[in-house]
């Protein structure tokens, strides 16, 4: 059964986007009657279009909020009881064909497997449900877990899945109930998720009482450059980032006045 708490975050992540916002005002530089105010619509338009789609100011941005990622080396000497993946557009399902459709967060599981590979995590939680308004039955963690070991031969007893969470506060309050009742001595775990998500992440484990050490994915700034493309030439993609952006800034703020942090 969907909450309100989700439907209404999935309605605010698309108010979120800047893409709706420079839409909005272009099309009150287009009905609005008086001239002036028209041209100042227009103007504002167009000033946000440049702003928003310029992907040196959107990174500078970013990176004053991400996690930065740490190399191999840092970790190679540690041994976790568990790396807690969360999910989130990793993968879906393909009606159609029946194929799993690799998305845009598939970094997160593709790294956890490595850190599994390297003995550097002992077993994967996937702490993933829908995520979705409409395709409630396409579970993410459930769909990985099946990959994981039906490809590539892990273990099942080694990969622990909640298939109910559908955000960040759910994903720390089911993943501790599974903590609880598969590690009766505390262990020490890693949280796999992408760098822009640490923050919100990590507090709400913290809040549960899971103090976990964190390995950044997904980083979505480059590192720092002065090239005219990237420096001057407006970039769709720059759009999406500030979406993904403001999501995480106005979600860490709605979580702490809630108190899932």
């Amino acid at each position: 059964m969907l909450s309100k708490f989700f439907v209404i975050s999935k309605i605010f992540s698309f108010i979120c986007s800047p893409l709706i916002w420079i839409i909005l005002i272009f099309t009150l530089s287009l009905i609005v009657k008086s001239k002036k105010i028209k041209k100042k619509f227009f103007i504002s338009g167009f000033i946000c279009l440049l702003f928003f789609s310029n992907s040196f100011i959107v990174d500078e941005f970013i990176r004053l909020w991400e996690v930065p990622a740490k190399s191999y080396t840092e970790y190679q000497n540690k041994k976790y009881t568990a790396g807690i993946v969360l999910g989130g557009g990793m993968v879906s399902k393909d009606a159609k064909t029946g194929r799993i459709a690799f998305r845009d967060n598939i970094d997160r599981i593709l790294q956890a497997i490595d850190l599994y590979k390297k003995g550097i995590i002992q077993k994967i939680i996937i702490s993933s449900g829908s995520g979705s308004l409409i395709y409630r039955n396409v579970l993410e963690s459930t769909i990985l877990k099946d990959y994981l070991v039906n490809i590539l031969d892990i273990p099942e007893t080694d990969i622990l899945v909640d298939s109910l969470s559908d955000n960040t506060h759910q994903n720390a309050v089911h993943t501790a109930l599974i903590i609880n009742e598969n590690f009766k001595k505390h262990g020490d775990f890693l949280l796999i998720t992408s760098s822009i998500h640490i923050r919100r992440a990590k507090a709400c484990f913290k809040q549960q009482n899971i103090i976990v050490d964190v390995f950044a994915t997904n980083k979505l700034s480059g590192n720092r450059r002065w090239d005219p493309i990237y420096l001057f030439v407006p970039n769709v993609f720059a759009l999406t980032k500030w979406q993904i952006l403001f999501h995480e800034i106005i979600g860490y703020c709605v979580y702490y006045i809630n108190g899932y942090i």
